[in-house]
């Protein structure tokens, strides 16, 4: 364990309070700010868990003006800091507004060192299980939503907010490029609920002629229409008290999104050629990759259903903004083709990673699935190469970020091309790094690859 003191940042503007607390919390390291633009540099610098902010800073040290605003943006740049706010005795309002925008607590002045002391150590305590907590939630990732490989933020974002959203009986509209991973998260969303245990019923309603989706969806009863020789259920009952997927959405027919409409609001259906309403108690997951916006505005989708299938919208990045991930889910592909295909092809060549970094894959996570099937085939040699997948090498630039986060990134990066180089072995990915293996399983276990 290291002996190194917890860092607090301290924004005030008055020397002498900056003295005294300074003095009253020794056992800390006190990093102390004047205004907002020194506090955010040293945000950024040494990212503390917690930040006492005084809300009278210039250049309106009577209001609150300047100490709000600045609270905003620390919790914006980290949203997981705990800002305990000081106020004055008759500023009780402006104290409370602190809260309400996301303030952890707040104290008055004078203060009393020992009940500041312990407001600061609830603070820590409460930022350190959250972070455990976070951090448990990464490595469980895997096994919740079976399927998804991804070390990207955008990425684990969405994993979070799949998580959030599973246990609630809630419809959820899956907006994406093709290729992107929505049926998978569809999935994601069904074994997290608590009907996992009940059956998973996808269709996709731009694979079914318009003549048949209808009696598809909604089942028929015998002598319906000509060929009807008996009962049949539709997909909507077939997945009672389970998860329907409904795939492109945004092919729909007119006549049939009427029809679906009144199933989301009575919760009732009637089959084909039937005369009695049937309950169902089923939940609904879509996904288009279709403009739904632009579709209501040209009237080729109805409005009332879009708000009844998106009381929880999720955007799904394509597979170009999410860093990393190519050569991850490359190397995933690479390793069940080859296995299946019984080739001996042990990674990627150093050009060939940069090709699959710097591609812009239209086509998504099916785009590079088919093209390492392609690749696993026509590969002369050992390793896959750029030649083999058809793409040209590139780079791509680092994002604007801070250090540690920088850092962070091209570790992730290194690590996650050494095991695409060496076939996930971490002998020669630890060699290739120049690093001993124990310090390749810890990077591993910080960045949340397995």
């Amino acid at each position: 364990m290291s002996d190194a003191k917890q860092k607090i940042l301290l924004v005030e503007d008055d020397p002498g309070l900056q003295k005294q607390l300074k003095w009253s919390l020794s056992d800390y390291e006190l990093l102390t700010a004047a205004d907002q633009d020194s506090a955010i540099t040293h945000l950024r610098r040494h990212e503390p868990p917690v930040v006492l902010l005084d809300l009278g800073l210039p250049p309106d040290p009577d209001g609150a003006t300047e100490g709000l605003a600045t609270l905003q943006q620390i919790l914006s740049l980290a949203p997981a800091t705990k800002v305990i706010v000081v106020t004055g005795n008759l500023d009780r309002a402006n104290a409370v507004q602190a809260i309400h925008l996301g303030a952890y607590d707040f104290f008055q002045k004078p203060f009393d060192p020992d009940v500041l002391a312990l407001m600061i150590a609830r603070a820590l305590h409460v930022h350190t299980l959250e972070l455990e907590n976070r951090m448990l939630a990464a490595k469980q990732r895997d096994s919740s939503l079976k399927g998804l490989i991804t070390s990207s933020e955008p990425m684990l974002k969405i994993c979070r907010t799949v998580e959030k959203v599973a246990p609630a009986n809630v419809t959820v509209l899956l907006l994406g490029e093709s290729g992107t991973g929505k049926e998978v998260l569809a999935r994601g969303v069904h074994e997290l609920s608590p009907r996992a245990d009940r059956k998973f019923v996808a269709i996709n309603c731009a694979a079914i002629p318009d003549t048949l989706l209808e009696s598809e969806l909604f089942g028929y009863e015998k002598g319906a229409f000509t060929g009807a020789a008996k009962q049949t259920i539709g997909r909507i009952e077939y997945a009672n008290e389970g998860t329907l997927f409904l795939d492109e959405i945004g092919d729909l027919p007119m006549p049939l999104q009427a029809k679906l409409l009144r199933f989301l609001q009575e919760r009732v259906i009637e089959r084909l050629g039937g005369r009695g309403e049937i309950p169902v108690d089923v939940r609904v997951v879509c996904a288009t990759h279709r403009d739904l916006a632009t579709m209501i505005r040209e009237g080729s989708f109805r409005e009332d259903l879009y708000y009844r299938l998106s009381e929880i919208s999720i955007m799904i990045p394509p597979l170009r903004e999410r860093p990393g991930d190519a050569v991850l889910l490359a190397q995933a592909f690479l390793e069940r083709n080859a296995s299946e295909m019984g080739r001996s092809i042990r990674g990627f060549t150093a050009d060939a990673i940069g090709a699959l970094e710097s591609h812009a894959w239209p086509g998504n996570v099916r785009e590079m699935e088919n093209l390492i099937k392609r690749a696993t085939i026509m590969a002369e040699g050992n390793q896959i190469t750029a030649a083999d997948l058809g793409l040209q090498p590139g780079h791509i630039e680092p994002q604007p970020i801070n250090l540690r986060q920088a850092r962070e990134n091209a570790e992730r990066q290194a690590v996650t091309r050494a095991l695409a180089q060496t076939d996930g072995s971490i002998a020669q990915a630890a060699e290739l790094l120049g690093i001993t293996r124990p310090t390749l399983y810890d990077l591993m276990a910080k960045i949340g690859i397995k």
